[in-house]
């Protein structure tokens, strides 16, 4: 018997809760598809724009850095826009970093956006399988009760088996998801981290530029 009529098999007996944990393992990976395809783009975005303006950055351009960062729709292009334009009239550092601060809080919640769906439908798809399975042996019981009491053994063991199922396909699902959302929750991490990175990088060219028209 092939790998696939194994699996039909075990789907068919697993009864009428199979399907939504499915639904809810499908629903799972077509987030996680668009997130992780979201993250990576932006990261690339990122990384593209930085290289671009950093040399304007270190001659002092930072008009012309500003055009560059207002056109891109990158995460970081929102962040130093922030902060370019706060370079005009703020003095201080800790006002152009509040400025930034201010534009990443905005920027954080597409970055998270839908993730933690993922660990939800995990849950879900844990508990339909737990769900499936006690009303699968709710159902074994009542039958076997009305059974001839020789065939009783035999059809409490085919009816648990069949029940529990639907658990092993909930954890199926669940674990997978589980470790997508880890992934997903690293791969934001890090492009957090980059863009407070970035951020703290301009404060410093920043910082040295106003430190050397002081000097002159």
């Amino acid at each position: 018997m092939s790998t696939m009529s194994t699996f039909v098999r075990f789907f068919q007996d697993g009864g009428a809760f199979m399907i939504p944990i499915l639904l809810v393992f499908g629903f799972g990976i077509a987030i996680a598809i668009e997130r992780w395809t979201y993250l990576t783009v932006s990261g690339a975005s990122n990384r593209a724009l930085w290289k671009k303006i950093v040399p304007f950055l270190k001659a002092g351009n930072f008009q012309e850095a500003a055009q560059h960062t207002a056109k891109s729709k990158a995460a970081i292009g929102s962040i130093l826009t922030y902060g370019l334009y706060r370079v005009k009239s703020a003095r201080r550092r800790d006002d152009i970093e509040k400025a930034m601060e201010e534009s990443l809080m905005e920027v954080l919640p597409r970055l998270e956006k839908r993730t933690h769906y993922i660990a939800t439908l995990a849950n879900i798809a844990t508990l339909l399988g737990l769900l499936g399975t006690i009303i699968g042996l709710i159902a074994a019981f009542t039958a076997v009760s009305e059974a001839n009491p020789a065939d009783k053994a035999d059809m409490l063991s085919a009816s648990i088996s069949t029940a529990m199922n639907t658990t092993a396909f909930g954890l199926m699902a669940a674990i997978p998801l589980l470790l997508i959302h880890a992934l997903l929750q690293t791969k934001t991490n890090a492009l957090v981290d980059s863009l407070e990175m970035a951020s703290v990088k301009f404060l410093n060219a920043v910082t040295e530029r106003q430190l050397k028209n002081v000097g002159a």
